[in-house]
């Protein structure tokens, strides 16, 4: 299991508070220096059964300097929005869980965090 965290983020900091305290074997990414390929976000994004927008935070600076809210959300526009998170990933939403399942969550609640520790 490995969880994508910015450790600035209190969901973030959260989701690890509560995979420690279930004693949850994991590995931690701070995404923004380890900065995801496009394959492993293609890759999330699958585990996930998402699109690139809906992992996307559009309230972020940088979205509104690229004009995301503007760029069409279909399938032909897929690639060019995971090269924009790959290329600023303080647009991925956070946190990310990959589940040892092989699938993965946007762990930004308690719920979601104890959904992807049953997941084993």
């Amino acid at each position: 299991m490995e969880i994508w965290i910015n450790p600035a983020c209190s969901k973030c900091r959260s989701a690890v508070s509560l995979l420690d305290a279930e004693g949850a074997d994991y590995t931690v990414r701070r995404y923004l220096e380890d900065v995801p390929s496009t394959e492993e976000i293609q890759d999330v994004l699958d585990r996930l059964g998402l699109e690139p927008w809906d992992i996307t935070r559009t309230q972020e600076a940088v979205a509104e300097e690229l004009g995301l809210k503007e760029w069409p959300r279909e399938a032909g526009s897929r690639e060019r929005w995971i090269v924009a998170l790959s290329e600023h990933p303080k647009l991925i939403q956070r946190p990310i869980i990959t589940a040892e399942d092989g699938t993965a969550v946007v762990a930004r609640s308690e719920e979601a965090v104890r959904d992807a520790l049953g997941r084993r």
